[in-house]
């Protein structure tokens, strides 16, 4: 048995021993007898499934209490369970529905009192009173626990919406200090590892006639690159460690630092033809930029395969968007293995609404094609 039945049953069995101590102490009407006391007791029985079936419950109850008042039994004993029964008709069912069965049991009880002449009518008409209370009482339970649903389901949908923003925000930022870490790393180690390898070339190809200054200029180099990417590494770390609002996070690289790109690159000894006519672009834009060429040079230094290798960086503006073009000669750039690199641009690109192609030219080269929108956007995108 459900915790409701056991309710309900516990319910009917109160009603009945309040019905029955009225009939023998106050009210209108004789005492029961026999007759009386079965009606009694019996009209309770059906409040056991009053919520589960309130129309037939009515249906069957209504037959009982006609019955027992018709015999004159004490009219006040069956009151209780007459005003529970028309609270919970309400309760459960439509506006309709309460109408219905309001007027049809103000009709039947004024029908079995004209009988009794103008006393009887009034004495309806007094009763009706309390059943219009109670179904108004069982209708407006009904509309309040409706309300207060649709205010928890409301308070819950606001709930998850904050949660999945809350999740989409985290993912968004991991997302972006992976590839910040990336583009950093990468290009760094790549660098360092250029440089190494032309200090130990240096080293091993007449150890006799050591050119000193040639290993120390590559050895300062990679210094200098070390603490380039100790700094950006601090400042990525920072961010993690920084519980403010995404705006604090200090200025976006943009198109100004691309000519430190590009030095850095010719340190590693490729030859970088840098053009930018472009002026000022939204953050969002420049940043974009800057991690393109920086992922792009860093693919060329690391896949060009020759040591005359040339790199052309173009960023230009052209019918309301920024166009990155990064073109090289190499002989390996097309044929580097798959990683996080072209994954982490088209993810830049899109944060902005651009688009971006790339792949190997004809005969030998890579070229990256970016387009940017020069719209508005928002620095937590990067």
């Amino acid at each position: 048995m459900s915790v409701r039945r056991q309710q309900d049953v516990l319910l009917a069995a109160g009603l009945a021993v309040l019905a029955s101590v009225v009939a023998v102490t106050f009210g209108s009407g004789r005492r029961p007898d026999t007759l009386g006391w079965t009606l009694l007791l019996a009209l309770h029985v059906p409040l056991a499934w009053r919520r589960r079936a309130p129309l037939v419950v009515l249906g069957v109850m209504i037959p009982l209490i006609a019955t027992f008042h018709e015999h004159d039994y004490n009219h006040s004993a069956p009151t209780g369970a007459s005003m529970v029964l028309l609270y919970t008709v309400a309760a459960t069912g439509s506006v309709r529905r309460t109408v219905i069965v309001g007027c049809s049991v103000i009709g039947l009880m004024v029908a079995l009192k004209l009988g009794d002449g103008m006393a009887g009518v009034a004495e309806s008409f007094q009763i009706a009173g309390w059943v219009v209370s109670m179904l108004i009482l069982g209708g407006y339970l009904r509309v309040h626990r409706q309300l207060t649903k649709a205010a928890l389901e409301r308070a819950e949908r606001a709930e998850r919406t904050r949660e999945e923003e809350a999740r989409r925000r985290v993912a968004e930022e991991r997302l972006r200090i992976a590839r910040d870490l990336h583009d950093l790393l990468a290009h760094s180690i790549t660098l360092i590892g250029v440089r190494t390898s032309v200090a130990a070339h240096v080293l091993a190809e007449d150890p006799d006639r050591l050119d000193r200054a040639a290993v120390a200029r590559a050895l300062d180099d990679i210094a200098d690159t070390c603490r380039s990417a100790r700094g950006e590494l601090r400042t990525t770390l920072e961010v993690l460690r920084d519980d403010g609002p995404p705006d604090e996070r200090g200025p976006l690289p943009g198109l100004d630092g691309l000519p430190d790109l590009a030095a850095t690159a010719r340190g590693a000894g490729a030859k970088v033809e840098l053009a930018v006519p472009a002026g000022a672009v939204p953050a969002a834009v420049g940043a974009a930029a800057y991690r393109i060429v920086q992922e792009a040079l860093t693919n060329a230094v690391r896949h060009g395969g020759r040591a005359d290798l040339t790199v052309r960086v173009g960023v230009r503006e052209r019918d309301g968007a920024l166009h990155v073009d990064v073109t090289d000669d190499g002989l390996g750039s097309g044929a580097a293995p798959p990683g996080f690199g072209l994954v982490g641009m088209r993810e830049r690109v899109r944060s902005v609404g651009g688009t971006l192609t790339a792949g190997p030219l004809d005969g030998a080269g890579f070229a990256v094609n970016a387009v940017l929108p020069l719209r508005a956007h928002s620095k937590g995108a990067l």
